[in-house]
């Protein structure tokens, strides 16, 4: 969503770090090539002028001027802006009443509202353990109800029986009265939306307010509508009172300005944003992280959050295991192959790696299929094959090409990264904290995540960027006390505390 954007302010900034010591001009020139890339990324207007003007008077100040570094100043000012026009901090979703909690949905047609609400049961579900119930009141859009009760059979979360004929205040009803009677302790609504804002609309949602009394009234917005879902989440906001935005499609080639105008127009915090259809493409949405998104600062916490989630935490142990003796087969590297893939795969994982942002354009041409390929190859030999690949004559390359639906030329070049990364791991074996390339990153021999500590460096800019055993520049990041990423090594079990457990 903020390549475009990013690429830009990058570019200007970039131009600030090899000027040396900067004049007033400098700093003008620059916040008019700023304010030109956010009105370009649909930014509204006054949030462009009051952001531009915030930099500004900050950034011609005396430390800056006089800093010996000021080119890095200014972009640390930038950097402090974007995050107060985000919110500051982050906003998770407020559990914090009497059950059954209502948080009631809200928003346009086509935004995204009865997904949202299927992904956010899932996710109070799974995280925060608590009984949810579901309950559709769109009686307006055709199989509404019916879509609602088929996701929430795929997430497993139960939904509220569709009772045909009832108006959307029945349903709300029924709805409260079965969240208190069947001990829930979350009840979602669902309400229906239109594809513009009218006063039937509004009068529903304040009807449906009125009675089921919701502790959150989150608005659901398309982040690809740009400046008309501010206008959205404006109207919403004065006729019934939105408590919360949760923006969808975020993963979206759009330009981003509706994140950054949402927040400053409405007053209201961005709460989560969706990134993709499957049930768990739901992030938190935090304002520091996303302006170091935003600046190609990266997002390593969010690196090491996503690998919490999705990397197996006993194959980790046995990984890190076979690691310190210097192990590592063919079996191994598809793995290591797999745990990219769910992390994103290269392009995912270098943007949010810090310093690694701008890098992510050399990778355009990169087929990530290609690890899909090579598994493939593995998964074709046989298992003395993939554990000791000096046995593959020419015969058995020619059968494992033939089987995997590749050439041998595929598979020299998978044997022959294997050795390199055998190689690296024999070496990483003696040597303890070595963060380097591929296996570094993905398998296990480092310390514990520390994430306080982590996160404090992360903001201060204390995290170099660099994968320096895939050639990459910027050498071999240093990683604080604590960090490993797991797999990547995290340790078994709930995460550490302030581990943004939310």
């Amino acid at each position: 969503m903020f390549d475009t954007l990013s690429e830009r302010l990058s570019g200007i900034l970039d131009k600030l770090t090899r000027r040396g010591a900067l004049s007033e001009a400098d700093v003008g020139e620059a916040m008019r090539e700023v304010r030109r890339a956010l009105i370009e990324a649909d930014v509204a207007l006054d949030v462009v002028k009051s952001f531009t003007d915030k930099v500004r008077h900050r950034a011609v100040g005396h430390e800056v001027l006089r800093s010996v570094t000021p080119g890095q100043q200014v972009i640390k000012i930038v950097h402090d802006v974007l995050v107060e026009t985000l919110g500051s901090d982050a906003k998770p979703i407020d559990l914090h009443a009497p059950a059954p909690v209502a948080i009631m949905m809200v928003g346009l047609q086509g935004s995204g509202k009865t997904t949202t609400t299927a992904k956010i049961a899932k996710r109070l579900t799974e995280r925060h353990k608590v009984k949810v119930l579901a309950a559709s009141l769109d009686t307006r859009r055709p199989a509404a109800q019916e879509q609602l009760r088929v996701l929430g059979e795929q997430v497993g979360i139960d939904t509220l029986p569709i009772v045909v004929g009832q108006t959307p205040i029945q349903i709300a009803e029924r709805a409260e009265t079965a969240a208190r009677l069947g001990g829930y302790d979350v009840i979602i609504l669902d309400t229906a939306g239109r594809t513009h804002i009218d006063e039937p609309l509004m009068l529903e949602m304040a009807e449906i307010k009125k009675i089921s009394k919701p502790h959150e009234i989150l608005l659901v917005a398309d982040s690809l509508t740009g400046q008309d879902a501010v206008n959205v989440a404006k109207s919403f906001d004065e006729r019934v009172g939105v408590t919360g935005i949760v923006l969808t499609r975020m993963d979206g080639d759009g330009r981003g300005g509706a994140a950054l105008s949402m927040r400053a127009v409405t007053g209201k915090p961005i709460k989560l944003v969706g990134v993709g259809e499957k049930a768990d493409a739901l992030e938190d949405f935090d304002p520091s992280r996303i302006a170091g998104r935003i600046l190609g600062m990266g997002d390593i916490v969010a690196l090491v959050e996503k690998a919490a989630q999705e990397i197996d935490a006993k194959k980790a142990a046995e990984m890190a295991a076979k690691m310190k003796k210097g192990q590592f087969d063919l079996d191994d590297l598809a793995d290591q192959l797999g745990q990219m893939k769910k992390l994103g795969g290269m392009k995912g994982i270098m943007g949010m790696l810090p310093g690694m942002g701008k890098m992510k354009g050399q990778l355009d041409g990169l087929d990530e299929k290609i690890f899909d390929r090579q598994v493939a190859i593995i998964r074709s030999m046989t298992t003395k094959e993939r554990k000791k690949p000096e046995i593959l004559a020419a015969s058995r390359k020619r059968r494992i090409a033939a089987g995997s639906g590749t050439r041998v030329e595929d598979v020299n070049k998978l044997l022959k990264m294997h050795r390199q990364m055998a190689d690296m791991m024999k070496t990483m074996s003696k040597k303890k904290g070595l963060f380097g390339g591929l296996g570094g990153l993905m398998g296990g021999g480092m310390p514990q995540v520390d994430p306080a500590e982590l996160e404090a460096m992360a903001k201060s800019g204390q995290l170099p960027g660099g994968l320096g055993g895939l050639g990459m520049p910027g050498g071999m990041p240093t990683l604080p006390k604590g960090m490993g990423l797991p797999g990547m090594g995290l340790p078994k079990g709930p995460l550490p505390p302030g581990f943004r457990k939310k």
